[in-house]
């Protein structure tokens, strides 16, 4: 595509990304995702980074039939900044991955800790309703950074979710 080319930006804190501007497949299972990373252009300050994924899916790994999540994913990067299109690909991966929900939730985070070693991280799984129960699931690598402003995470308590 070249039209992708005339924007690529030639900084060394793009070097190395395989993924974004290009055309990649979304991977059959997550091992097989590539998270990519860049440097943190602001190492020194405290600020939170969020990504929301309202529409995350996996399956019961013991129907087969699909689980659907509102994810919301909270850290304070240290070093190393997430790329987005990477983390997509990675969540998308989980489509057709056999997991329980805290599985999943857990599965993400600690993937994520330990690829950026960030200073924070917090993980909210919202989970629909299978069995006419949800089951949400939070996890925190521990208390937040001093000073660091965190916004409530948006998602209601279960009431249909919509």
């Amino acid at each position: 595509m070249a039209r992708n080319k005339k924007y690529r930006s030639s900084s060394p804190v793009h070097a190395g990304l395989r993924q974004l501007g290009a055309v990649v497949p979304v991977p059959d299972r997550p091992e097989a995702a590539e998270l990519e990373r860049v440097a943190n252009p602001h190492p020194g300050k405290t600020y939170l980074v969020r990504f929301t994924a309202p529409e995350f899916t996996s399956l019961c790994p013991l129907t087969g039939q699909p689980d659907f999540a509102h994810l919301v994913l909270d850290y304070v990067p240290r070093r190393w900044l997430v790329e987005s299109k990477s983390l997509k690909l990675y969540l998308q991966s989980f489509r057709n991955h056999g997991a329980f929900h805290e599985d999943c939730t857990l599965g993400i985070a600690t993937r994520l800790v330990d690829f950026l070693a960030p200073r924070w991280l917090r993980i909210g799984g919202y989970w629909y309703p299978r069995g006419g129960m949800p089951i949400d699931v939070f996890w925190q690598t521990g208390r937040p950074p001093t000073g660091l402003w965190l916004p409530e995470q948006g998602v209601a308590t279960y009431r249909g979710r919509g």
